[in-house]
């Protein structure tokens, strides 16, 4: 059984789309998204540095476009035949597309809209994320509490990734839960599912409200709890909600694992759930779209655990 799945913000790296539009007719698809959502995903794509595309208001769509574009080079989703789809963070709104809850055009406006309200939010008090590496999550998640951190993202496979402050990201640095080897800070510009957060619930709610989902045709995981939604409107709601709360990426693994999970590949710019599964599902075979190149490995997989 395959998962799709598609990552979250931090995984943008500068130029990380200018091969894939070289693809026939990538270029054009890409031109139009920009012209939908008002924004030069070509230009944040290609030409635009590390702290350009590290603005949550240019990060986020440029993700869930990345992440159609691979995808849409491997074919119909129906053709790829996925057991399941997930995404981290905002690659759920991706995900949302692979699952044809959203169209393309429906999931970039939407994610656009959430990283304006996101990167609003956090403009009122500087905020930011790190990742721990190692030691035991209650042990850590106690520790972060005492901190006044949030456990922002508990992604399994030894990694947890608190939000707050940077005063209290600082004070992490300096205190390190028991047992965590390394605390590293990530390329993002905000306390993302967090408290901090709230004020962009609101405001992603009413661009929400104005779309008319569908429900999912194939599993949709979601990272709220592991749980696979059934319904669009749900998926909906879950999407609106989750820019405030945590990430469970731990619970969907083990919802992959429950349901056969045999292959995953993370879709543009994979490496970093990828890089979760090899040491949460072992057996598991694994592949990240990170370049074009990487295509014809990817339809393998897909031919022989594809449903």
């Amino acid at each position: 059984m395959l998962v799709l799945v598609a990552p979250g913000q931090g995984a943008q790296t500068p130029g990380f789309l200018t091969d894939w539009l070289q693809l026939p007719g990538a270029a054009d698809r890409v031109a139009a998204w920009s012209d939908a959502i008002g924004l030069d995903l070509a230009h944040y794509g290609t030409e635009a540095d590390a702290d350009a595309i590290r603005d949550t208001a240019v990060a986020q769509p440029l993700l869930v476009a990345a992440g159609l574009l691979s995808a849409a080079a491997l074919g119909a989703v129906s053709e790829i035949a996925p057991g399941a789809v997930a995404g981290h963070s905002v690659g759920e709104i991706t995900a949302a597309a692979f699952a044809g809850v959203l169209d393309d055009t429906a999931a970039l406006t939407l994610v656009r809209k959430r990283g304006l309200a996101m990167a609003e939010a956090a403009a009122t008090v500087e905020t930011g994320m790190s990742a721990l590496l190692g030691g035991d999550p209650e042990v850590s998640v106690a520790h972060l509490e005492k901190l006044g951190l949030t456990p922002a993202n508990v992604n399994g496979a030894g990694q947890i990734v608190a939000a707050g402050t940077m005063e209290q990201l600082a004070a992490l640095a300096e205190d390190k839960p028991e047992g965590v080897r390394k605390v590293v800070p990530l390329k993002v510009a905000g306390a993302f599912h967090t408290h901090h957060m709230a004020p962009a619930v609101d405001k992603l709610a009413a661009a929400a409200a104005e779309l008319s989902p569908a429900d999912p045709a194939v599993t949709y995981v979601s990272n709220k709890d592991g749980r696979a939604v059934s319904t669009g409107a749900e998926v909906l709601d879950r999407l609106v909600g989750q820019v405030a709360s945590p990430v469970r990426w731990d619970l969907c693994m083990e919802t992959f694992k429950e349901l056969g999970v045999t292959a995953l590949i993370e879709v543009c710019p994979g490496g970093t759930l990828t890089g979760l599964a090899k040491r949460a599902l072992p057996g598991v075979k694994t592949l990240a779209l990170k370049s074009p190149a990487d295509l014809d490995a990817a339809r393998e997989l897909i031919a022989e655990h594809g449903a």
